[in-house]
């Protein structure tokens, strides 16, 4: 009897991965290409958890003074040393840090989201819907971001929730103008047309096949608008017109610290060098996603 040949598992065809799942390998190794790219979307991994996790950790009240330490330097108790108030610099900035990227991440969410509908309805039916949204939007522009940001928190009070809205409405005509341009490029496209001609609703049409196709670059200028977002945020802040006393956001801890840059200046140093660092994370973050989405993009 002859011996049955012992099954080579090795022939045996590996199953293949999802869809998803090659398209985030894909995208992966596109973004890894970029060193500082992949860098700076592991810090924005690192202080996102650093927000959440950190200030369960510190064990100390980011509110309560102790004039004991008044303006105490950095050392092993206080690690960033202590403020006016003789509070701890270190666990103000962990406090901080959330209330700061949380700021930037909902003004870029409110103002995409309006931005991208005001877009899409804009390039796709274009004629005077079209020209009446773009002048809105030209006036808008015609405002640097920070000042038309004061002139809203001016109007509507100073307060975090005022700091988001006008922050949002900031970015509106920035991402309407992206939008609007992929969408013209998109809607002249043929697979457009047949579906127009199948009968398929305007909102059929712009929700399921036009939208899809411009996500690319809605992605990547909200990766990049957030750091615009966190550097308005703190900027009102800093002027007394975002975050109130004695509120932690990262703004405000730089605020307080300009009346002591002689005597302590760690009070302001550590503050903007982390305000620095979130920026800085967005920002080379947001040109590697660029590099990886767009396939126009050859480095």
């Amino acid at each position: 009897m002859s011996a049955e040949p012992a099954r080579n598992d090795e022939s045996q065809p590996k199953k293949a991965d999802s869809p998803i799942k090659r398209s985030i390998k894909d995208f992966y190794s596109k973004l890894a290409k970029n060193k500082s790219a992949l860098i700076g979307g592991y810090l924005i991994i690192i202080l996102i958890i650093i927000a959440i996790v950190g200030p369960f950790l510190t064990g100390i009240d980011p509110y309560e003074p102790d004039y004991g330490v008044k303006l105490e330097s950095p050392s092993a108790e206080h690690w960033f040393g202590a403020d006016h108030h003789g509070r701890d610099v270190f666990t103000r900035i962990i406090h901080g840090i959330g209330l700061t990227m949380a700021i930037g991440f909902f003004a870029t969410l409110i103002g995409g989201l309006a931005g991208v509908l005001i877009g899409i309805i804009s390039g796709y039916y274009g004629g005077k819907i079209d020209a009446v949204m773009m002048r809105l939007m030209d006036i808008l522009l015609a405002f640097p971001g920070i000042l038309l940001a004061l002139a809203l928190v001016s109007i509507l009070g100073a307060n975090m929730q005022n700091v988001i809205l006008a922050v949002a409405i900031s970015a509106i005509p920035t991402f309407a103008r992206i939008v609007r341009g992929s969408t013209l490029a998109t809607k002249s496209l043929e697979y457009v047309d047949a579906m127009k001609a199948l009968g398929a609703s305007d909102i059929r049409i712009i929700f399921k096949h036009i939208l899809p196709n411009i996500l690319s670059p809605i992605i990547v200028q909200a990766s990049l608008y957030i750091a615009t977002a966190v550097l308005s945020a703190s900027g009102l802040s800093f002027l007394g017109m975002g975050a109130q006393p004695p509120s932690p956001e990262l703004g405000a801890l730089l605020s307080d610290g300009r009346d002591y840059m002689w005597d302590a200046g760690h009070i302001a140093l550590f503050p903007g060098l982390v305000i620095m660092l979130i920026v800085l994370a967005f920002n080379v973050f947001g040109d590697g996603l660029r590099d990886a989405l767009d396939p126009k993009m050859k480095r």
